[in-house]
Parts: C-alpha cells; structure tokens; sequence
C-alpha cells in the first residue's frame, strides 16, 4: 500500500540527496575522508528512508521509517555544522544547504504528525 504520492518531499529529498553528494565531492577534492563519509551516509539515507515509506507496510511502518528520515536530518544537520566550525566548508555554503535540511525536517514533521492524526482514527 503506498502511503504517499511521491509529491514534493520525494523531490525535495532527492534534490537534496545530489546536493549532498556533490558535497561530498568538494570535501573529497579537500582531502576530508572521515567526515565526507559521515555527512554522504547521513544525507543521502533520508531520501532512501522516504522513498522506502512510500512501501510500508502499515501506517505505523510509514510513520517509523519518516521518523527515521527526519532522525538523519538531524544528524545531517550536525555535520553540516561542524564542516562550517572547522572551515571544510564556507558560512554560505553551509547556510544554503542547511536551509534545504531544514526544510526538509518541517515537511517530515508535518507528514509524520499528519500520519499520526489518521492513526489516531
């Protein structure tokens, strides 16, 4: 059964996800390994973990695997901060991407409590 249609928080965690990638990139060209694999990890596993909602197999799976998109938001968010305090990436760069994190995070938010409004019926 699929729980979404795919709409704007698909696209927008797979924008983000390419976004993340190409940072990876960039930190790669800097010589940064240890904490490129983190924030890739991190960023490119909320999409992965909407798209895998799409499939769940209850509301209760649907509204878990969103939580767990929104649990490595967060964490994409700290090492988002962390590269700006350290200099691997500038103030602008981590304010552009983290704009996109966070945007992210309101729209997870607002399916999971929508999701959870329904399984309160």
């Amino acid at each position: 059964m699929r729980y979404d249609d795919g709409g704007p928080l698909k696209t927008k965690s797979m924008d983000f996800s390419v976004r993340i990638y190409n940072l990876g990139r960039l930190l790669n060209s800097r010589g940064e390994q240890t904490l490129r694999g983190q924030v890739v990890r991190a960023g490119t596993s909320i999409g992965a973990n909407i798209s895998e909602s799409r499939r769940a197999e209850s509301l209760a799976d649907f509204i878990h695997k969103l939580s767990i998109a929104q649990k490595e938001c967060e964490e994409t968010r700290y090492w988002l901060e962390l590269l700006s305090k350290i200099g691997l990436i500038t103030e602008a760069e981590y304010q552009s991407i983290d704009t996109d994190a966070a945007e992210i995070d309101r729209i997870l938010s607002a399916s999971i409590n929508t999701a959870k409004g329904r399984n309160k019926d």
